[in-house]
């Protein structure tokens, strides 16, 4: 049997051992209801606190500012839709237009109700300006909602600048930072953002579980009516097993942060030096300044489609943008976005590197392309 080559860590990511330990009681022994006031449920609510705790530990926010969810999508729906259905004024919502469809639909959602939405264009390195913000923005503006990284590009956004631009305009401001999340130091009150969507999966975490920072002081609609849980923000019996994986599994992530990041990015330079020295011509998309291994590689007169197909019967997993519009077969809004011209952006392929590849992988990955793309032209 071929040996899986997983290089699609944007996607997803492989759960963390310690995490998934720490899931096992909380899923056969000490399984009772958090919300109960019976001895049975303490532990259930103290494991509820602690992973609040350590989850805020890592981005530098209270305890109090961190509510669960079912994962990014809801974070971003709950922060787009909460705020505007907070507003009386029905003030207007900015965001990019290269944003993870979570952010765009909602934002079409809120349209279709009689909330003004604007959409903010990337430069071709896929960029949103600080400058190109507050050409844009107004005192009538109610949220500014730009993602810390792109998921099929990898742009870094300048977050500080625009969310210090969106205050002056007395404008919340929210980033999807589903993508960043234990792949980059991200701290809540150095980059000022009023909220932040994260999403486990995407750190090593398990899947269906998330989490909305809210700055306290924040006025937003709750998410889902029912209990109390959440501070009356968001109803629902908690999911403590997958709740305590995330934490676990983010601070394990922030523990090895830098170390993981210097690795993946050594990881990545040697792809690239790879398809150099095999005399393979290709664009890497997004500019200088990317999520380290996230990775996208336009081919010229290549079929990126094609080229993943080819790769997968050799056992190596990649994407060609985002996993949760696979079944769409134009070209990416991201790279319609970026003005990237349609004889590359057929040929685009996202390669996302992880802290369990290896350099080994990375080669094997470098002469499958060379292979590939060779008998194609």
């Amino acid at each position: 049997m071929k040996k899986l080559i997983y290089a699609d860590n944007a996607a997803t990511t492989r759960l963390n051992k310690a995490a998934f330990e720490a899931m096992i009681p909380w899923l056969l022994e000490e399984y009772g209801n958090a919300s109960q006031p019976y001895a049975f449920a303490r532990k259930p609510k103290n494991a509820l606190a602690e992973a609040r705790t350590t989850i805020a530990e890592c981005i530098n926010a209270l305890p109090e500012e961190i509510f669960f969810t079912s994962g990014g999508t809801e974070s971003d729906n709950w922060a787009i839709k909460g705020s505007a259905f907070a507003d009386d004024e029905k003030r207007a919502t900015i965001t990019s237009s290269f944003e993870h469809d979570a952010v765009l639909h909602s934002c079409k959602a809120i349209e279709r109700l009689g909330f003004p939405v604007a959409y903010l264009m990337p430069t071709a390195d896929g960029v949103i300006t600080a400058p190109a913000l507050n050409g844009m923005i107004s005192n009538t503006t109610r949220l500014v909602s730009v993602m810390y990284a792109n998921n099929e590009i990898g742009t870094i956004q300048p977050i500080k600048e625009l969310c210090d631009v969106a205050h002056v305009h007395g404008a919340l401001f929210h980033t999807d930072a589903v993508q960043a999340i234990g792949h980059v130091e991200v701290d809540v009150q150095k980059i000022g953002v009023d909220m932040l969507s994260a999403s486990a999966h995407k750190f090593n975490g398990p899947k269906g579980i998330g989490f909305l920072y809210i700055r306290k002081g924040t006025k937003i609609l709750r998410y889902a009516d029912g209990g109390a849980q959440e501070s009356v923000h968001r109803a629902g019996t908690e999911n403590i097993a997958s709740i305590v994986g995330m934490a676990i599994a983010l601070k394990e992530n922030f523990s090895r942060l830098k170390n993981n990041m210097l690795y993946i990015k050594s990881l990545e330079v040697r792809l690239l030096e790879g398809l150099r020295n095999a005399h393979i011509p290709f664009v890497c998309n997004g500019g200088n300044n990317t999520l380290p291994g996230l990775i996208s590689l336009s081919f010229s007169g290549a079929d990126g489609e094609a080229i993943l197909h080819r790769m997968d019967l050799m056992g190596i997993s990649i994407s060609t943008g985002s996993a949760c519009d696979s079944a769409n077969a134009e070209i990416s809004h991201v790279l319609k976005a970026i003005q990237l011209g349609e004889t590359l952006a057929k040929g685009t392929i996202r390669i996302s590197l992880g802290s369990n590849n290896t350099e080994e992988d990375v080669d094997s990955i470098v002469g499958a392309l060379a292979k590939i793309l060779r008998q194609t032209r």
